[in-house]
């Protein structure tokens, strides 16, 4: 009886070492995103490094992580030669304090969009701010505020705008001159 179950663990031993091989944590060393899909290079087993390893990444949502991010492996029938790294984290720059149903999407640099309890909140770090290049934008709400110093609408040199305090220059009639706006609005209406 002993050598029956010698012999069957012998036999399922090359299985069962397969099945421990299918699903393991790996650290990012590289990154290749020029093609269709990203290939990343992992440090899985203590001395084993992966080449070319497929990064599936959900549809609409893609990034390109720093080295030492870490990775959940797939390894299909146990097979380390052919993995897929079906996820990649990076803990040194993820994002937390989130409220429970909130969802963000963010960076290294502290960028982030996020679908707050209280709204949608976009954080931009860097200088260049935010950009939106689209034919048409269009903005639904009862109110809008823009609190910033300085506005250029057209683009920079754009149209100008005149402000309480301007001076204007009337071209004809009896008003004819340069003169001061001494009132105004805090709206701008269409009509």
């Amino acid at each position: 009886m002993v050598d029956v179950v010698r012999i069957a663990s012998k036999l399922t031993q090359p299985l069962k070492r397969r099945v421990q091989l299918m699903i393991g944590r790996a650290v990012l060393q590289a990154v290749d995103d020029g093609a269709k899909c990203q290939t990343v290079q992992l440090i899985g087993l203590p001395g084993e490094v992966l080449d070319g390893v497929e990064h599936v990444q959900p549809y609409g949502l893609t990034a390109h992580a720093h080295p030492g991010a870490e990775a959940v492996l797939l390894a299909v029938g146990g097979n380390r030669d052919h993995g897929v790294a079906i996820v990649v984290g990076d803990r040194r720059y993820r994002l937390t304090g989130l409220a429970a149903g909130e969802v963000a999407l963010h960076d290294d640099q502290g960028q982030v969009i996020k679908l707050a309890r209280s709204g949608i909140e976009i954080t931009a770090t860097q200088a260049v701010g935010v950009t939106v290049t689209a034919p048409l934008a269009t903005v639904t709400a009862d109110k809008v505020v823009i609190d910033s110093a300085d506005i250029n609408l057209g683009g920079e040199g754009g149209a100008q705008v005149a402000r309480i305090g301007d001076m204007v220059a009337v071209s004809g009639g009896s008003s004819a001159g340069n003169w001061p706006i001494i009132s105004g609005s805090d709206k701008v209406r269409a009509s």
